[in-house]
């Protein structure tokens, strides 16, 4: 099933208690972080102080979310050393906590023992769960979606057992 961004925001925002998001690339081509990344590779980097430069619909989102009260988690497995695509990741990612997001790190090595779905996902509410498809080279080609009890308990483990061993963002280091 594809899905525009429209109706993924509407999806979140029909949320009622968490969102959680497990990542487990170390690089994605998607298209609109082409530029930025190319301008990060060149030296540019987001300034904290200056909000107006990097504020932008997705952090809109995240803030309206979390801010009736949904937890937002994030977990990226990351093989270290880290890509230069999970620097310039990482650089950025303060963004999202300004917004509202929870965000811990797991270097790849401590993820052996735990079984993953094959696939990125998100969960919404422990029920609904989202998987985005990528190519070989991180491009973004379809997103699945099931209600499947099964399936959803499974991710929500998955993401548990991630997060007890992750880093907080603030305390990760690229």
């Amino acid at each position: 099933m594809s899905q525009s961004l429209n109706s993924f925001a509407d999806l979140l925002r029909s949320v009622e208690r968490s969102a959680v998001h497990l990542e487990m690339r170390d690089a994605y081509g998607v298209e609109n972080e082409i530029e930025g990344f190319a301008a990060w590779k060149t030296g540019h980097r987001l300034n904290p102080a200056d909000r107006e430069s990097w504020w932008r619909p997705w952090l809109d989102l995240v803030q309206e979310v979390t801010g009736k009260g949904v937890t937002m988690r994030r977990a990226r497995i990351v093989s270290e050393p880290v890509s230069d695509y999970i620097r310039f990741e990482h650089s950025g990612t303060f963004t999202n906590v300004a917004a509202g997001e929870d965000i811990r790190w797991l270097p790849r090595r401590q993820a052996s023992d735990l079984a993953l779905p094959g696939n990125d996902f998100w969960l919404f509410d422990g029920r609904v769960v989202q998987f985005n498809i990528f190519d070989g080279d991180g491009r973004w080609v379809q997103t699945d979606q099931t209600e499947d009890a099964a399936t959803a308990r499974l991710c929500a483990s998955a993401f548990e057992a991630v997060w007890e061993r992750a880093i907080p963002h603030e305390k990760y280091t690229v």
